[in-house]
């Protein structure tokens, strides 16, 4: 299962999906320009000493991204605005969980896109969103158990 951050802003929610990404070997792919840089101690800090098992993809922007992993599996954009609920999709091992920036999230470009692909996690009204670590960890441990968590195994 892979995991992609549209231009992430706070450098501990990205350190802190790389660590998810390492324990549950899914790869990271950072699109777009990073509201840090990757050397950021918070950033470091938050991935704790996981960085050796990420694997993790860096893009100028989505296009480039979209044509680097073409045809090698579905893409889901995880919004507020999701017409479906993340959990009422079967997930394929190869898909991609799209997630937009903690300030402004999908760019508008990626939200007109057609098709069936864009889920929401279940809140309340009045709840504006969720950090995005946490967004990231609900719906990647979904896809993962869907799948048997497969592809979770122990560092050597």
């Amino acid at each position: 299962m892979n995991i992609v951050l549209i231009e992430p802003q706070i450098p501990q929610n990205t350190g802190n999906i790389a660590r998810i990404c390492a324990a549950t070997g899914s790869p990271l792919h950072l699109v777009g320009k990073l509201g840090f840089k990757t050397d950021d101690k918070h950033l470091k800090r938050a991935g704790l000493d996981y960085w050796q098992y990420l694997d993790i993809s860096y893009y100028d922007n989505f296009g480039n991204f979209e044509r680097q992993v073409s045809g090698t599996g579905h893409f889901y954009f995880i919004t507020t605005r999701g017409n479906k609920v993340y959990a009422e999709v079967s997930f394929k091992a190869d898909d991609y969980l799209i997630f937009g920036s903690e300030t402004s999230g999908l760019p508008e470009t990626l939200r007109s896109r057609p098709g069936d692909c864009y889920l929401r996690i279940p809140m309340i009204e009045e709840a504006r969103s969720l950090n995005l670590a946490n967004s990231v960890g609900i719906v990647l441990y979904e896809a993962l158990r869907q799948g048997g968590f497969v592809n979770c195994q122990p560092f050597p």
